[in-house]
């Protein structure tokens, strides 16, 4: 596919992060000069500067991660940027140099028993989480495998802190492979509580989102193998899951709301123009591109169909975002990046073709990593 038209488009009105990423990652053509100047207009967009007021003197980066926004009537997070896992997603969307200081001292934080202990001890419910935080790993819900994640997504994955993270995440997707249905390994909960939903145990495998990202953004798992094994997995998923499946997690006597690997456990939707199928629905996709799949997964292949159709003349990827069920998700409402968010490169939606330079720059990225461009 020829997407020169494209590129022509974001070289020309694409702001500084997708003008790095594009270069960088996409076209390999960015010089030393050039980066350095780039990456100095990064850290002067006003997120990334906002990212630097969150910062403590141990390295850790805001309260918790995924955390609480209030606890009885106190405000703990002054914009959602002051949460752990949303400062590691900005580090990342914004290609922030492995080696970069915040980085690089976010890292250690995170990698220091006591440090971590005490960042996650500042309200009872999240000190309770740190002693508990590797309960529930294959499972799909603890604080480990926000730790994990979040260090692969900074490009600390392949190292051997995570390393044996990508072994769990990668039996989390095998073990899908022999189920016809969640019936077979989800219990019926004995209450008549409001959420009455079936649930796993703690110890159950079981994919979430988590796995999948910390896989995306790492590579020693990567064999031939592992690699068919995640297109089997991915496209089995859809093939067993029909409709919403709310589930929950059982650790201890208490039941949590895991990290579904898609909204509500449903199956994943391949991309339409006229439809936005959930809060993370263009990264989710993009995710299972970075696992390096490509048109073996069905909801990957249905997507290249689908961008290529709403890729117009002039090369900009367009979305239909007045119609009424897409209001909901519009990208427009959401500004950070939290787990609930797709990804946002531009700062400002009010400058022009600033919304069209994310949707275009997505589609290069995805066709891109489906290997199926035709690159200038």
């Amino acid at each position: 596919m020829n997407i020169s038209k494209s590129i022509d488009f974001l070289l020309e009105n694409a702001g500084p992060v997708i003008q790095y990423r594009l270069r960088k990652e996409i076209l390999g053509n960015l010089k030393e000069p050039e980066e350095k100047n780039l990456l100095e207009q990064i850290y002067q967009t006003p997120h990334f500067k906002l990212l630097q007021s969150y910062i403590k003197p141990n390295g850790y980066i805001g309260s918790g991660a995924h955390s609480w926004d209030n606890w009885r009537g106190v405000v703990l997070h002054e914009t959602p940027l002051q949460d752990g896992e949303a400062a590691a997603r900005l580090l990342s969307y914004f290609g922030i140099p492995k080696t970069h200081p915040i980085v690089v001292n976010f890292v250690a934080a995170m990698r220091d028993e006591e440090t971590l202990r005490k960042e996650f001890s500042y309200i009872p419910p999240e000190a309770v989480r740190y002693e508990n935080r590797f309960r529930g790993i294959s499972s799909g819900f603890c604080l480990m495998i926000l730790i994990y994640t979040m260090q692969a997504m900074l490009g600390y994955g392949d190292d051997g802190y995570v390393r044996p993270f990508q072994n769990i995440a990668l039996e989390a997707f095998k073990s899908i492979l022999p189920l016809s249905s969640l019936n077979e390994i989800t219990k019926i909960r004995q209450s008549k509580a409001k959420c009455n939903y079936p649930y796993l145990e703690e110890n159950a495998s079981f994919p979430c989102q988590y796995h999948l990202e910390t896989l995306a953004y790492t590579n020693a798992w990567r064999t031939p193998e592992n690699i068919m094994l995640m297109a089997d997995a991915l496209n089995h998923y859809n093939t067993i899951l029909h409709g919403t499946n709310p589930i929950h997690v059982k650790i201890g006597s208490t039941y949590y709301v895991p990290f579904p690997l898609n909204m509500s456990n449903s199956p994943i939707r391949p991309f339409r123009a006229d439809l936005i199928d959930s809060l993370t629905y263009r990264r989710l996709l993009t995710e299972i591109a970075m696992l390096g799949v490509g048109e073996r997964v069905g909801v990957i292949k249905d997507s290249i169909t689908g961008i290529e159709e709403a890729l117009t003349s002039d090369g900009i990827l367009k979305m239909r975002f007045d119609l009424p069920h897409n209001k909901r998700y519009s990208p427009k409402n959401l500004e950070y990046p939290t787990p609930y968010a797709d990804v946002r490169l531009e700062p400002d939606y009010k400058r022009k073709y600033a919304l069209e330079c994310d949707l275009t720059f997505w589609a290069v990225q995805f066709l891109h990593l489906c290997g199926v461009t035709d690159l200038p």
